[in-house]
């Protein structure tokens, strides 16, 4: 059994069609890029998966189940922008986390967050925008889960910061689960990247494993996705 498949996607807006008969699998232990430029459907097809928006047609399944309560428990999710609340400390945000989902290490998180030298009591607001989305992946990625999903986790960061946040994705996700990274940054991330999908104005036009696509075009994956997307 496939841990996430899509099977003849759709899904419109106020008569426009956003997304267009998406279809793919995803088997455990990979990590895929879901790579597109901005407004290529990329975060709806996301939301749809964690069952904050409902398709038009279509089905998803995530371990042979539709989304719903049961796929919130194994698919850890961090959205484009910081849900966090700001008033709250760090060692609030974790509390918060611990209590909420069964399946975070709290532990792991601490030890993360020591790595970076963070006052634990240190109020988000008082954190910079780089250190805030730090802390919000730690805390993604502090959970056993068996699916990750990022929406544009290098999105408006510095390079030293995007460095950490590849190397904590690398580091820390759960065995055999797999993550999904969606972003338009594709050099940034395609050395931790096992299997590529391109989506262009909600279709999917490409799909493959990363070293294939490589050596069958003989360029990066980046250099793949600027001939594609005439960038």
């Amino acid at each position: 059994m496939e841990l996430l498949e899509c099977k003849h996607l759709y899904k419109e807006f106020d008569g426009k069609q956003v997304l267009k008969d998406i279809n793919f699998k995803i088997p455990k232990g990979k990590i895929i890029g879901l790579l597109g430029k901005n407004g290529a459907g990329k975060s709806t097809l996301i939301k749809l998966i964690n069952d904050l928006l409902t398709s038009n047609s279509g089905e998803i399944l995530i371990n042979g189940k539709k989304p719903g309560v049961e796929s919130k428990k194994i698919i850890a999710y961090l959205p484009e922008r910081t849900y966090l609340d700001k008033e709250m400390k760090v060692n609030q945000a974790i509390k918060y986390f611990s209590e909420f989902y069964e399946n975070f290490d709290k532990e792991k998180a601490i030890n993360l967050l020591k790595d970076l030298n963070l006052d634990i009591n240190k109020k988000i607001s008082k954190m910079s925008k780089g250190m805030q989305e730090k802390l919000q992946l730690i805390l993604v990625m502090s959970r056993k889960a068996d699916l990750y999903i990022l929406d544009e986790p290098l999105g408006g960061v510095d390079p030293a910061t995007r460095d950490y946040i590849l190397d904590t994705i690398l580091s820390n996700f759960n065995e055999g689960a797999s993550v999904i990274i969606s972003t338009h940054l594709i050099a940034d991330i395609e050395r931790i990247l096992d299997e590529v999908i391109f989506v262009n104005e909600g279709e999917i036009i490409l799909t493959s494993s990363a070293d294939e696509l490589r050596n069958k075009e003989k360029a990066s994956i980046d250099e793949v996705f600027r001939r594609y997307f005439k960038c």
